[in-house]
C-alpha cells in the first residue's frame, strides 16, 4: 500500500474504531455501536491505514479480515488503549460519591438478597450517581460489557479468555443435586437413571447449562430429560413438586426459599464440580468504584447465602465460600 499524504498526529479515534473493526468485521456493526455513519467510520480507518502506510484490513473480504500487518498492530494498541482507557477512568473518576454515571448488570441469581441490598447502598454512598440496572444471562451481560455497554456486571466466569475486560472472582459456587424431599432413592441412583426420576435441565443456552453437560459427559451419565428452561425458579418448583430432579448449585437453591421445604440438596456424587462468580468491568469502569462495589457484595454474600446455608448444611463449607481477594 502507498503511503499517500496524512495527518501529521495519530488519532486516539482512529485507534479505537480500528480496535473495535477487528473485532466485530463489519463497518456496519461499528456504526451501529459508536452511532457513526459507514462512511466516518471508513474515513477514519483509512486514515488511519494512509498515515501508518499499510493495509491493516482485507477489504475485499467479507466479514473484514486482519492483514498480518493488522493483527500485530492490535495486538500492540490492544495494551495501549487498556492503559490510556484505565488513567483517564481513574483521572475522571475523584471521590467514589462524586460518580456521575454508571451502567451496572447482574445475573439473576443475585435477585432474591443481594443486587436489591447493593442497589440501596450504592446510592446512599454515590448520591449524584446516575445508575442504569440490567438484568441478564451471563453471556448477555459480558457481551455487553465488551461492547462498551455496561461498566461493570456480576456474572458467571466463562472458561474462554475476556479479552479486554478486568474481573475479580467472588464465590466459588459448587454444583449440587436437587431432589423432591419425599424421594427415598439415593442420590448416586437418581444421578445414574436408576429411578422413574428425570431429569429437569437449564437451558442449554446458557453457561451453567454447558457446564453441567461438560461434567456429566466427563463422568459418562445420559441422564434421562424430562423438561428444559432458562428459570431456576421454575425448575425448583417442578422438582419440589416431585416432577423430576435437577443439578443447580447452593447459591440458586439459595434463592428458592419458597420450596425449600419441598426439597433436598445433596453433594453431587463422585467428582466434584464448581462454577466462580465473578465481577467482571471494562477498562473504563473507575477501581474506586469496583473496590466499593466487590466489598459490599462480598459483605452481602456472606450475610444473605453463606451464613445460612453453612448452618443448615454444615458440608457445604468446604465448597462453597468466597474467593479470596487478587485469587
Amino acid at each position: 500500500m502507498s503511503r499517500q499524504s496524512s495527518p501529521k498526529d495519530l488519532s486516539l479515534k482512529w485507534l479505537e474504531l480500528f480496535q473495535i473493526c477487528a473485532r466485530k468485521g463489519s463497518l456496519q456493526a461499528v456504526a451501529s455501536e459508536t452511532g457513526l455513519s459507514v462512511s466516518t467510520v471508513s474515513h477514519h480507518l483509512r486514515n488511519l491505514e494512509d498515515h501508518l502506510g499499510v493495509a491493516l484490513f482485507n477489504h475485499a473480504r467479507r466479514p473484514m479480515v486482519l492483514t498480518p500487518k493488522g493483527q500485530a498492530f492490535l495486538r500492540n494498541i490492544d495494551t495501549a488503549l487498556y492503559a490510556i482507557r484505565q488513567a483517564k477512568a481513574e483521572a475522571s473518576a475523584g471521590a467514589v460519591a462524586e460518580a456521575s454515571y454508571l451502567r451496572f448488570g447482574s445475573i439473576e441469581d443475585f435477585e432474591s438478597d443481594i443486587t436489591p441490598e447493593l442497589a440501596v447502598y450504592l446510592t446512599e454512598v454515590m448520591p449524584n450517581c446516575d445508575f442504569w440496572y440490567h438484568t441478564a444471562s451471563s453471556h448477555e451481560i459480558i457481551e455487553m460489557l465488551h461492547n462498551r455497554k455496561l461498566d461493570l456486571g456480576i456474572t458467571t466466569r466463562p472458561e474462554e479468555l475476556m479479552r479486554d475486560l478486568q474481573d475479580r472472582p467472588l464465590l466459588r459456587d459448587p454444583f449440587v443435586v436437587i431432589a423432591p424431599a419425599a424421594s427415598s432413592h439415593s442420590v448416586a441412583d437418581i444421578v445414574a437413571g436408576k429411578t422413574a426420576l428425570p431429569f429437569l435441565r437449564f437451558s442449554k443456552n446458557l453457561i451453567i447449562a454447558r457446564q453441567i453437560d461438560t461434567q456429566l459427559r466427563r463422568l459418562g451419565v445420559s441422564a434421562h430429560r424430562g423438561f428444559e428452561c432458562g428459570s431456576n425458579q421454575t425448575l425448583m418448583a417442578m422438582v419440589a413438586a416431585g416432577a423430576g430432579w435437577t443439578i443447580t448449585t447452593p447459591l440458586l437453591f439459595s434463592c428458592a426459599k419458597r420450596f425449600q421445604p419441598n426439597l433436598r440438596m445433596h453433594r453431587f456424587p463422585g467428582k466434584s464440580f464448581s462454577r466462580t462468580l465473578t465481577i467482571v468491568t471494562t477498562p473504563d469502569c473507575a477501581q474506586s468504584v469496583v473496590d466499593l462495589v466487590e466489598e459490599k457484595t462480598r459483605a452481602l454474600i456472606s450475610e444473605f447465602v453463606l451464613a445460612p446455608l453453612h448452618n443448615s448444611s454444615p458440608w457445604l463449607k468446604e465448597s462453597f465460600y468466597l474467593i479470596e481477594k487478587g485469587s
